[in-house]
């Protein structure tokens, strides 16, 4: 094929212009690893809680590229911080800094240590959420040693897809295809006091845990549990890790969700990402106190974490949060669409907190794979990590009026499939 050229002689541009979502199917087809399957759509633009795809169609974003865009799309302050960066310094070596690296590190120790002592706590500026979980790991393998080789994490975690994050999560799907992973790791019943307390001993290193599973369902882990969590590794010597990933910054209407599930809570280590960067790759592991230094030079690295333009996104998304108050408006919105989801003939539940929400949905109604397509259809965005549940993790910067066209939606689809068996 002859490549047409646009006016300023880049190839391909003017082609590009007028494809079509199956145009573009086609070729991601011929040239991007089949690592996720077939497209749903080709999105081209997106505007706040929005996005258009190829062929002109809007949705309402309620998943927000799975708990990341937490300003939405195209955000001025993101915008404008990402092209200020960009133009003045957009990356350097790790063997060099840049103030927005050490700003960032400052307020990412304050948001998840709140009020701790100048340099007890400190960051590592990674790329992704599995990157910030491979440091963690090795954080929690320098703290065990020989002495201590096994590692504990929940059935039905999910940490990544890395082969050491890989090794803390629980989907043997995931897992099976890259045996042998890195050993010594075990997985308890996610909630189960007695279960931890039997695995637990001198010879642990580490236990991991998610606030909130999100691959699970979004399930919150019950009441009283981290606070045992914290109890038992203390009392045995092991550290507490615990993943934010897709919890963290706000998106349960709390800075961490561990701070609004377990308050007295102290992990030595939690591992951030997602609604870090606002849509921008970056995540971070946090430690405090000795897990804070068991990294030494040479021990652990990379090549883009924390570089200026990642770094300046993240300020901008940590300043406009508590500029905006979105807290407090993830906490209000989340709790009223929660009440009215639930109200939802064939909903069985709504789990989770803030704007992390699990839907579940009656075995009438059929798969919930089938209902997110569906609903997709019908110009939403959600997905279906669980065969019964729908997750949503939109925006912070959701309407009312957007919140409540989806819930109408829902409830219009349910009771069709409910009434036609889900054919």
């Amino acid at each position: 094929m002859t490549d047409q050229f646009d006016h300023s002689g880049r190839p391909g541009r003017s082609r590009d212009a007028a494809a079509t979502n199956e145009q573009w199917r086609e070729r991601y087809a011929d040239t991007v690893m089949n690592t996720f399957g077939t497209p749903a759509r080709v999105l081209v633009r997106g505007e706040g809680a929005h996005l258009w795809d190829a062929d002109g169609r809007e949705y309402i974003d309620l998943l927000a590229g799975i708990a990341v865009n937490c300003l939405g799309h195209a955000h001025p302050a993101i915008v404008a911080a990402v092209s200020e960066q960009i133009a003045t310094l957009g990356h350097v070596s790790n063997v060099f800094t840049s103030p927005a690296q050490v700003r960032l590190a400052e307020q990412v120790v304050e948001l998840v240590f709140p009020g701790a002592r100048p340099g007890r706590s400190k960051a590592f500026l990674a790329n992704s959420g599995t990157e910030a979980n491979e440091a963690a790991f090795k954080i929690v393998r320098r703290h065990g040693g020989s002495a201590r080789p096994r590692v504990l994490a929940l059935v039905d975690a999910f940490h990544g897809r890395t082969m050491g994050a890989l090794a803390l999560t629980y989907k043997a799907a995931y897992r099976r295809p890259f045996e042998p992973l890195p050993g010594g790791v075990e997985f308890v019943p996610a909630g189960d006091v007695d279960a931890l307390r039997s695995a637990l001993g001198p010879d642990v290193a580490a236990l991991f845990v998610e606030p909130i599973q999100g691959e699970a369902g979004v399930r919150e882990l019950p009441s009283g549990y981290l606070e045992t969590a914290r109890e038992l590794t203390s009392a045995v010597g092991a550290l507490l890790v615990v993943d934010e990933v897709q919890t963290g910054m706000g998106r349960t209407g709390a800075w961490m969700a561990h701070h609004l599930l377990a308050p007295g809570v102290t992990p030595d280590v939690v591992t951030l990402a997602k609604g870090l960067g606002g849509g921008m790759p970056i995540g971070a592991t946090v430690a405090t106190g000795r897990a804070a230094e068991l990294l030494e030079p040479g021990q652990h690295g990379t090549t883009f974490g924390g570089n200026p333009v990642a770094a300046a996104a993240a300020l901008a998304v940590i300043d406009t949060i508590r500029r905006e108050d979105l807290l407090a408006r993830v906490t209000s919105l989340g709790e009223r669409w929660a009440e009215r989801l639930e109200a939802v003939d064939a909903v069985t539940q709504v789990r989770g907190r803030g704007l992390l929400r699990g839907v579940g949905l009656a075995d009438a109604v059929g798969p919930a794979g089938e209902v997110a397509d569906e609903l997709g259809r019908r110009g939403f965005i959600v997905n279906a990590p669980r065969p019964d549940t729908l997750r949503l993790a939109p925006p912070f910067v959701l309407s009312d009026a957007d919140a409540d066209a989806f819930t109408a939606a829902l409830a219009d689809l349910l009771s069709t499939r409910g009434r036609t068996g889900a054919s």
